[in-house]
């Protein structure tokens, strides 16, 4: 089985263009599911029956793996089952009848406005690091990015003429606007002090750490965790709040869905609607709470 699971993961790098971390991804659930048949018994892909495939499903239920984590093994499983009755290795795809467990969505926990002006508000202007700070916390909230996106973002991709940044990933770019907050914060830190804090003059990505290279997620992460706990914040956040808060902000505000996805770069505007679904939630609160017959 494992030369079919390594012969999936090439289809996937090279006519799927999948990225790194999603062949990983899949490379992990498909070992676990091989190292459960050999357990069985079970060596090659033609021995495996739809009934292995529902025992192993029943055997990480057992083991108190979450529903996404499972349904996330199962769509591993079909796909590559798909592959192999593509190619011909198989003719039954016994996969198919598999079923995933719903997967309740969570609503994202975002920050109101007001918690965001007082986390933005936090870092100053007095030393390199602090600027730095600012113009990456405006940047994020502004363009509602991943951090992936934010701390790989080069010189190159910033247009500070026209107000936007370009977002690349292996298949695709997109073009996110920014506004004047975020420009005046990048330009205070591009002009003032970015250059002071380069270790290689040659550096070629915009944000960089107090040791002159290239910020990382887990320093970027201690940065907001730092400035909310300054700003008051008591909530759990991470930099992934201040996206699900540009989102919900945008929408709230009567931004329509499918500017918001592209802004945020899903593929699916399902995703994206969950932004509005929140937004739907609030009103209802405040109905409840105000009218005088809620």
């Amino acid at each position: 089985m494992e030369e079919q699971i390594q012969s999936f993961i090439i289809y996937l790098h090279n006519v799927k263009n999948t990225s790194r971390n999603t062949e990983l991804s899949y490379e992990r659930d498909l070992h676990k599911l091989k190292d459960f048949l050999q357990a069985q018994g079970i060596e090659k892909v033609d021995e495996i029956t739809a009934t292995s495939l529902n025992s192993y499903v029943r055997h990480l239920e057992q083991e108190g793996f979450k529903a996404a984590t499972i349904s996330r093994n199962i769509a591993s499983i079909k796909a590559l089952f798909h592959y192999l009755i593509k190619n011909g290795t198989i003719r039954t795809d016994i996969s198919e009848n598999l079923k995933a467990p719903k997967v309740e969505r969570k609503m994202p926990g975002i920050l109101s406005m007001e918690e965001i002006e007082q986390l933005l508000e936090q870092p100053g202007h007095e030393n390199p690091k602090e600027i730095r700070d600012r113009a990456m916390l405006e940047l994020l909230y502004a363009t509602g990015i991943r951090v992936s996106e934010l701390i790989s973002l080069k010189l190159a991709d910033v247009n500070m003429q026209m107000g936007y940044i370009i977002c690349h990933d292996r298949t695709k770019e997109r073009a996110v606007p920014f506004g004047n907050k975020a420009r005046e914060a990048l330009t205070e830190y591009f002009f003032k002090v970015r250059s002071g804090m380069l270790r290689d003059p040659n550096e070629e990505t915009l944000f960089v750490n107090c040791s002159g290279s290239p910020m990382s997620r887990q320093g970027f992460w201690k940065l907001v965790k730092h400035y909310a706990q300054k700003a008051g914040i008591v909530e759990e956040i991470t930099p992934h709040t201040l996206r699900h808060s540009f989102a919900a902000h945008l929408v709230a505000n009567g931004a329509d869905l499918k500017s918001v996805q592209e802004m945020l770069g899903h593929s699916d505007i399902s995703t994206t609607q969950i932004y509005a679904n929140l937004n739907h939630n609030h009103i209802r609160e405040v109905y409840a709470k105000a009218h005088p017959r809620g």
